[in-house]
C-alpha cells in the first residue's frame, strides 16, 4: 500500500509470507481457536489486571495523491491529541491512572511494598540494563504492555461508542455462534494478548508495529470519537496491525494472508477494513519519531505501574560493546539513508566511515 495503492485485491499472497509458509505460520483454525480463546469457555469472569500535497505515479497518465502526504484537516487540534503531538499524554495511560492510584492506595494501607522482590537497581559501581530499546523493543515485553494499553481502554471507556464496521455481532471473524453474552465481559488482559501476540506470531512482524499500531488505535479513537468495547476491539486492533504492517513494513504483507488467519473473513471485506480505518483517521499515518519515542516511554511506563518488568542484565564489556555496535548501526541506517538522498555532509562522511569501522 505505501509505494503504490492505498488497498486492492491481490490475486496472490505475498511472496514473503509464502516462503515461511507452514513452519511459522499457524493454519487459520489453530489461530482463531488461539484468538477466541475467551469464547470457548462460555462467558468469561469478570477482568482483573494485576500487574503541500505530493502526486506520485501509479500508472501511466494517472496521478493519485500519497494517502502520508495528505494535508491535517484544521479542526483538529493536535496539541490535545497525542497521536499526533508529543506534549499531550497517552490515552491509555491516563484511562490506567485511576487502578494505579487504588492498587497503590490498598497496598499502603496493607502495608505490602510496591516493588517486586527480584528487582535490580544500578549503582555507582554496577550498571543493570534490560535489551528493550526505543530501536529495538523487547517484543514480548512490548506485546503485554500494548495489550494492557489495549484492556484499559476497554475497562476504563466512557460508553459503547462504535461503529458497524467494527462490530464482531455484524462481522464475526469465525462460523461458530458467539453468545451474546460473551459481548457484555470486558475481555481479560491474557485474551488481548493471547490474539495479538499471535497475530504477530503469524505475520512475523517486530515489536515496533506493536507500537505504531497502538498509536493508530489512539488516532482512530480520537478521531471517530468512538470506545474500545467488547463488541469491537479485536476488529479495530486488527485493522491497526493490517495498517502499520503496510505502511511500515519494506515487505509487506496482502490482505489475502490475514484471511487465511480466520475462518469467516473475505479479502472484501478486510478491504473494507482497511478503507475504513483509513478514512475515520484522515487517511492520517504518519507518526514522528517523537510520537513514537513518547508512546515508547509510556508504555514502559504502564508497565512498570503493573509489575511488568523486562529482565535486566549486568553491563558488562562484552554487553557494552554490542551496545555501542547497535548505537552505531543505527547511526549507519540514518547516514545510508542520507546518502541515498544525497543529503550527506563532510562530518557525516567521516562518521560513516568511523562507524563502518567499527561494525565491519
Amino acid at each position: 500500500m505505501g509505494n503504490i495503492l492505498a488497498c486492492c485485491v491481490c490475486p496472490r499472497a505475498s511472496p514473503e509470507l509464502d516462503q515461511h509458509q507452514g513452519s511459522v505460520c499457524p493454519c487459520g483454525s489453530e489461530i482463531y481457536k488461539t484468538a477466541a480463546g475467551d469464547m470457548i469457555a462460555g462467558v468469561p469472569a469478570a477482568a482483573a489486571v494485576e500487574p503541500g500535497e505530493v502526486t506520485f505515479e501509479a500508472g501511466e497518465g494517472l496521478h493519485v495523491h500519497h494517502i502520508c502526504e495528505r494535508e491535517m484537516p484544521e479542526d483538529i487540534p493536535l496539541e490535545s491529541n497525542c497521536s499526533d503531538h508529543p506534549k499531550a499524554s497517552t490515552i491509555f495511560l491516563r484511562k490506567s491512572q485511576t487502578d494505579v492510584q487504588e492498587k497503590r492506595k490498598s497496598n499502603y494501607t496493607k502495608h505490602v511494598s510496591t516493588e517486586s522482590v527480584t528487582q535490580q537497581y544500578s549503582s555507582c559501581s554496577t550498571i543493570f540494563l534490560d535489551d528493550s530499546t526505543a530501536s529495538q523493543p523487547h517484543l514480548t515485553m512490548t506485546l503485554k504492555s500494548v495489550t494492557l494499553a489495549i484492556y484499559y481502554h476497554i475497562k476504563q471507556r466512557d460508553a459503547d461508542r462504535s461503529l458497524g464496521i467494527f462490530d464482531e455481532r455484524l462481522h464475526p471473524l469465525t462460523r461458530e455462534e458467539v453468545l451474546g453474552e460473551y459481548f457484555k465481559y470486558d475481555p481479560e488482559h491474557k485474551f488481548i494478548f493471547r490474539f495479538v501476540h499471535t497475530l504477530f506470531k503469524a505475520i512475523r512482524l517486530t515489536a515496533e508495529f506493536a507500537i505504531v499500531s497502538l498509536i493508530y488505535i489512539e488516532r482512530l479513537v480520537s478521531y471517530a470519537d468512538i470506545d474500545i468495547c467488547p463488541t469491537n476491539w479485536k476488529r479495530i486492533v486488527l485493522g491497526a496491525i493490517l495498517l502499520a504492517s503496510k505502511v511500515w513494513s519494506d515487505m509487506a504483507v496482502w490482505n489475502e494472508d490475514y484471511c487465511k488467519l480466520f475462518e469467516n473473513i473475505t479479502v472484501e471485506e478486510m478491504n473494507e477494513l482497511e478503507r475504513q480505518f483509513l478514512k475515520l483517521i484522515n487517511y492520517n499515518i504518519g507518526v514522528t519519531g517523537s510520537v513514537y519515542s513518547r508512546f515508547y516511554f509510556d508504555l514502559r511506563t504502564l508497565a512498570h505501574d503493573n509489575g511488568l518488568y523486562s529482565p535486566v542484565y549486568l553491563l558488562d564489556r562484552e554487553r557494552a560493546w554490542k551496545l555501542e555496535a547497535f548505537s552505531r548501526m543505527e547511526q549507519y541506517k540514518v547516514f545510508y539513508s542520507a546518502a541515498k538522498n544525497g543529503s550527506l555532509s563532510a562530518d557525516d562522511l567521516i562518521h560513516l566511515q568511523r562507524a563502518k569501522a567499527i561494525l565491519f
